[in-house]
């Protein structure tokens, strides 16, 4: 028997099919002509004869939240554990060939490109089971970001076209993103690269590709091979934690003369470098100075914990230590609870615009304002003790 929320989604789908001004079956003709204009070949739009009704399952996947707000400490149990860091050193040593050719061309250091990796796909053992040709589909004829996946579509039809890859071995997530370091195909046409020379790119099997292709989009968008991603710290008593996130950047010497030190307690090393505090589990968790290369990543995928998941992942693929001052445990906020914490801001007069159970920049700059007059840690993190305090 199906449950309460499978029951639901099933009739969110019915209804968003009926709800379509222009049966699928249309609008895959419509595709296909605009894809003609574009200079697609009808041999490549034959794959498009292939395509089903919209997948109920991406549309699951792509409307629906998880309970509760995942916590930092849990984000990164989940991604590095002492088998990942075996693998992924054994995979270095390896590989070390091709990485050092590639780090020669591209300057991104190894344990950064095979870091990627294992974040990305598990060192290419999870690339996702969907067609990506039916997912992009699914997307580009849901109205609600119609434009940015049928643009995706067409790429993806261009790179078939250009013979890199058939249309049935075009795998990828639900999303669309494609191969064992999950391009999306406007990313792939811009940034992939033939690494073995043998006139194709295939980031789903050639290693060679594969890397290349990753260090040439991170290079591209600002990648430093002489520079670490960041680095945890110790923050000072009294530190004033409105300094804390991506938007505030000093210097080392600025942070150093403000007491910033080493995790080891050793003073910071100066460089000529920004960078910025982050608190992914608040005041009272571990703290991080992230660097230039901590912001590419994040032009990879944005969500900190990712980025300090990558950066983190490379320290240890290397002999780093863990995360010293990583809370034994954390208590995660549920859609809801986030949910009610802006609607006690806002009502309080703190502006944290529509609730939506989504911890942005506006509802962290609300939770600093309520956090100074409460003569609280302005650290902008919402927690259970947080809400509490609203409630109160």
């Amino acid at each position: 028997m199906k449950s309460a929320v499978a029951l639901f989604l099933t009739l969110l789908f019915s209804v968003y099919v009926q709800a379509q001004a222009q049966p699928f079956a249309e609008w895959v003709e419509a595709l296909r002509a605009e894809a003609l204009k574009l200079g697609i070949s009808e041999s490549t739009l034959a794959a498009l004869d292939d395509l089903e009704a919209p997948l109920e399952r991406v549309l699951e996947l792509d409307s629906s939240q998880p309970e509760y707000v995942q916590t930092f400490t849990r984000y990164l149990s989940l991604r590095i554990t002492p088998a990942q860091i075996s693998r992924g050193r054994s995979l270095l040593q390896q590989h070390a060939v091709l990485l050092k050719q590639v780090q020669q061309r591209y300057g991104m250091q190894p344990h950064y490109l095979v870091s990627f990796w294992a974040i990305e796909s598990n060192y290419g053992r999870e690339t996702g089971g969907f067609s990506v040709l039916q997912a992009l589909a699914t997307l580009a004829y849901d109205p609600r970001r119609a434009d940015r996946f049928r643009a995706e579509l067409l790429i993806a039809l261009e790179i078939i076209d250009r013979g890199h890859i058939t249309a049935s071995q075009m795998s990828g997530s639900w999303a669309g993103a494609m191969g064992q370091l999950q391009f999306m195909p406007s990313i792939f046409l811009r940034y992939a690269v033939d690494g073995d020379g043998d006139g194709r790119i295939d980031i789903w099997n050639s290693l060679p590709d594969i890397f290349h292709s990753t260090a040439n989009f991170m290079s591209q968008s600002g990648w430093r091979g002489d520079e670490r991603w960041g680095r945890e710290i110790l923050l000072p008593d009294g530190f004033d934690f409105s300094l804390s996130g991506t938007q505030a950047r000093k210097s080392l010497q600025e942070w150093s003369d403000l007491g910033l030190l080493q995790v080891s307690g050793s003073a910071l090393p100066i460089a000529e470098m920004q960078a910025s505090v982050v608190l992914p589990s608040g005041a009272n968790g571990p703290a991080f100075l992230t660097y230039a290369n901590f912001r590419t990543t994040r032009v990879y995928n944005p969500p900190i914990f990712y980025a300090l998941t990558v950066g983190h992942l490379a320290d240890r693929l290397v002999g780093g230590p863990g995360i010293q001052r990583m809370l034994e445990s954390e208590r995660a906020l549920s859609i809801d609870d986030v949910r009610e914490l802006q609607e006690r801001l806002n009502a309080s007069g703190y502006e944290s615009g529509r609730p939506d159970g989504r911890v942005g920049r506006q509802t962290r700059s609300a939770i600093r304002g309520f956090q100074r007059s409460m003569n609280l840690p302005m650290d902008g993190f919402a927690s259970h003790q947080l809400l509490q305090a609203l409630r109160d």
